[in-house]
């Protein structure tokens, strides 16, 4: 049994690192990005902030002067119930400033450009000064909006790899007629089935490595938290996206469909699972809705370790939430899998 799933795990990686162009795209791909990105999005080219508001009794008295913030195409206001809650946001670069009314004061992070640019704003605008606001800083290092997009690179590349690496593959496999042939082995569907999630993680742990060893030399990106943690949450969401396919590709003939559904699984996990972009300030049947995709708790794990320093800790309710998904989609595939109609 475990030879079997061996064979099968080693032909599978052996397919995929003698497809040059595959093999190729899947390391130049979020390189490419992040070099984009990187010199779109520099310290020079930031120009929108989001500033949060600490509702107070207070902050009625100074409402009607945020008519005119409310009009500016540039900033983006976003209310927060507790000074610590939007303490912690703009510690987490996911706000740019904070002005608390009740206590007559507001908060920068200390050398981002995106908080230089609100108080520009606000200033020009007679919100803050005119109302007798005092000046406090958030000391610590600035995020640069690349290393908070790094995490959610990294984890876009594990998505499409893991749901068409093998999603795509096994409808393949049903088409050209090798998963008949295998049928009639004493291969068994699950054991092909976890040659295919090992052998996949496998790749994606390997690409995820390598390319953080490149962007750490070219950038200087640093893992402020635990690498195994890191590794593992790339494994657990490796394992629930792999999941994902298998139900799709259980019963799919063909390519065209399975490509068709594995995007429309794939677009929504990019926008609501902030890839590009944070979602505070969002509705929160947004935020509800973005909880149930393995993409949002693979991202936000590896941002808590990558950005915040986090460990195993911090981040086991995310590995927890995927680990139960990955079971829960598995087990789902592996009832649905056929080796080919009619059997």
């Amino acid at each position: 049994m475990i030879r079997r799933i061996f064979i099968i795990a080693r032909a599978r990686i052996r397919e995929f690192y003698r497809d040059k162009t595959g093999l190729g795209w899947n390391f130049l791909f979020p390189l490419l990005i992040i070099l984009g990105f990187s010199f779109l999005f520099s310290e020079d080219g930031k120009n929108f902030a989001k500033v949060g508001m600490v509702e107070s009794p207070a902050l009625l008295e100074i409402q009607g002067s945020l008519d005119r913030f409310r009009e500016s195409r540039h900033l983006d206001l976003i209310y927060f119930e507790t000074l610590e809650e939007g303490l912690s946001s703009l510690e987490r670069q996911r706000i740019d400033l904070l002005v608390h009314p009740g206590d007559g004061r507001y908060w920068v992070a200390e050398g981002s450009p995106g908080g230089y640019a609100a108080e520009r704003f606000l200033i020009a605008a007679d919100h803050l000064h005119a109302q007798g606001f005092s000046r406090s800083t958030v000391t610590g290092e600035s995020l640069a909006y690349v290393e908070w997009l790094f995490p959610g690179i990294l984890g876009m590349n594990v998505m499409f790899g893991s749901l068409f690496g093998v999603g795509y593959v096994i409808v393949r496999y049903r088409k050209t007629g090798v998963l008949k042939r295998m049928s009639v082995t004493p291969l068994r569907p699950w054991e092909f089935l976890t040659a295919q999630v090992i052998s996949r993680l496998f790749l994606i742990l390997v690409n995820a490595a390598i390319v953080l060893g490149i962007c750490h030399l070219l950038y200087g990106f640093q893992i402020r938290g635990s690498l195994p943690a890191l590794f593992l949450i790339f494994a657990l969401g490796g394992f629930a996206m792999v999941s994902l396919a298998v139900i799709v590709a259980s019963r799919t003939e063909s390519e065209e469909f399975a490509e068709g559904v594995l995007n429309l699984m794939a677009w929504p996990m990019m926008f609501l699972s902030e890839v590009w972009f944070s979602l505070e300030g969002a509705e929160g049947w947004v935020k509800q809705l973005s909880e149930f995709l393995p993409m949002t708790h693979l991202i936000t794990g590896a941002r808590k370790i990558m950005n915040e320093g986090a460990g195993f800790p911090e981040v086991y309710p995310h590995m927890l939430a995927l680990l139960l998904m990955s079971f829960i989609l598995m087990m789902t595939g592996s009832a649905l899998f056929r080796w080919h109609r009619g059997n």
